[in-house]
């Protein structure tokens, strides 16, 4: 029996009257091959009179997992808050001394990071007290990979500010990511291309992605757009917008 059939048969057992069933219906390992088939006719009979009985066990199940993923994804931001927190290279932007800090794992060449960054964007500036931390997740083939490596070689060489110039072009950028693309926005940007686009593929951007990967395997992050607010984690993009997370945190913290 699968779990959702047995929750049904459960609910529908304690809503027959004993009479119906047999002394030992509750124990089927006690069950004749008659009481089974007897059982299960009765269960059977009530589900079929009463439908809406599956439906209060699907959402029961359903409600349940989603109360142990919360749950456990709790647990594993208290696990790793320094890696997620203050790593020493992420980039951290918006109120750096805020209330409430908000990660995003993010990656170029990601739709829904896309859609979702006028909303970060606008969350954080009309919030005005909230820290902002991005990682580069670049999970989505070789342009995630090449668009990532160019923001980091730009974060450590040109500093924080010319960083989040460079993530929200990438973020907006529409063609091919190549070289010769990246060059090309290296000059609009003011940037000498040549010393970045070989900056890009040294140990100290592959290290920087390789410990945001370790860190996202801990937390088994394996999409993007990933939200940590405060202590919760989002998988995708909040369908209510970020604000109104941002609103719930903080009211349950302050509960």
């Amino acid at each position: 029996m699968t779990r959702l059939l047995k929750a049904a048969a459960l609910l529908a057992a304690t809503a027959l009257p004993l009479t119906a069933l047999p002394a030992a219906a509750f124990d089927p390992a006690a069950m004749s091959d008659a009481e089974k088939a007897a059982f299960g006719d009765a269960v059977r009979d009530y589900i079929m009179a009463n439908p809406e009985v599956l439906i209060e066990a699907v959402n029961g199940l359903e409600a349940k997992r989603m109360a142990d993923e919360v749950k456990n994804d709790r647990l594993l931001v208290q696990a790793n808050e320094a890696a997620i927190f203050d790593d020493g290279h992420s980039w951290v932007g918006g109120n750096p001394d805020g209330d409430l800090t908000m990660v995003e794992f993010v990656d170029y060449r990601c739709g829904v990071c896309r859609r979702v960054s006028d909303d970060m964007e606008k969350t954080v500036n009309d919030d005005g007290n909230i820290r902002l931390i991005l990682k580069e997740f670049p999970i989505l083939g070789q342009e995630s990979d090449l668009a990532s490596r160019f923001a980091i070689a730009v974060k450590q060489t040109q500093g924080g500010e010319v960083y989040k110039d460079a993530h929200d072009r990438l973020i907006a950028m529409r063609g091919a990511v190549t070289i010769e693309s990246l060059s090309t926005l290296a000059r609009d940007m003011g940037l000498e291309p040549e010393p970045l686009i070989n900056r890009m593929n040294t140990e100290d951007v592959s290290a920087e992605i390789r410990s945001n990967a370790q860190l996202a395997e801990r937390m088994r992050v394996m999409g993007t757009p990933t939200f940590i607010i405060g202590g919760e984690m989002l998988r995708g993009a909040p369908p209510q917008g970020l604000a109104s997370v941002v609103q719930e945190v903080r009211a349950a913290t302050q509960g």
